[in-house]
């Protein structure tokens, strides 16, 4: 007799789980609507004072005051992981030092001369696990 994996399912995490989950990766994408379409960049990412600060290769003239962050793990092969997303204002660093600073610490991507870092505000950080369900 054989046994089907137990079923997948989403379970929320807490504010400071999901702080935590973010806080301990370096990897995610930068998601924006600059004029009514959907833009996602990867980028990468330092949590400090209670602010997010992404690196990332988008025009800085075409990051709205508004942004999202999206941060996973998902392992493919069991469908189990976690995911969080960051909301809230955002403003590209334009101090010539910190960002010097930035670009030396957080490794990017460049797409011609679109190399832009960031520091977003968040409002809301939202996570969850994605877990099979107890048998």
């Amino acid at each position: 007799m054989s046994t089907s994996p137990a079923p997948l399912r989403m379970v929320e995490v807490s504010g400071a789980e999901a702080l935590w989950l973010l806080e301990g990766s370096s990897l995610g994408r930068l998601v924006y609507v600059p004029r009514d379409v959907t833009v996602i960049r990867p980028a990468r990412h330092v949590w400090e004072y209670g602010r997010l600060v992404v690196r990332t290769p988008a025009p800085a003239t075409a990051v709205p005051a508004t942004a999202t962050y999206h941060v996973d793990e998902i392992r493919a092969v069991h469908g189990t992981g976690w995911t969080v997303t960051a909301s809230g204002r955002a403003e590209v660093i334009t101090d010539r030092d910190e960002a010097a600073h930035y670009r030396r610490t957080l490794s990017g991507w460049t797409y011609g001369p679109h190399d832009t870092v960031l520091r977003i505000h968040p409002q809301t950080v939202t996570g969850f696990r994605l877990a099979r369900a107890e048998a």
